[in-house]
């Protein structure tokens, strides 16, 4: 699959973190869809299929670990990757971030590099 016809959605209730991540993202030729939290994201996922998600763990109402647990049971987008963003860099957090079934664990605040590496890492499996 071609870079200008990926999707890769960005989960994060930071209006910041969102616009660095798009920015990063469609500078590199991807398509974003941003969504400020689990329940936002829920519906724009079944509308824009992304190819790879970045979620947020630190979220009002639905938290990241629940927004992935709900992804990977979906029937749909249960292949999709999912990779954890947060602030704190802890091995609880990565451990738990493994059990609800996301790929990858990245520390914010990332930087263009580390956030397009993450896509190519994965962009593999959701093909």
């Amino acid at each position: 699959m071609s870079k200008s016809g990926m999707k890769i959605m960005v989960i994060d209730d930071s209006s910041t973190i969102r616009r660095t991540a798009e920015l990063f993202l469609s500078a590199a030729g991807y398509q974003v869809i941003l969504a400020e939290d689990g329940f936002d994201a829920l519906g724009k996922i079944a509308m824009h299929n992304p190819a790879l998600i970045f979620c947020d763990i630190l979220m009002p109402r639905l938290d990241g670990y629940q927004t992935c647990a709900l992804i990977k049971k979906s029937g749909k987008f249960h292949s999709t990757p999912v990779i954890m963003l947060s602030s704190k860099d802890g091995l609880f957090d990565r451990a738990r971030g493994t059990m609800v079934g996301s790929e990858r664990y990245l520390t914010k605040p990332f930087t263009k590099e580390d956030l397009l590496k993450a896509v190519e890492d994965h962009v593999g499996l959701a093909a």
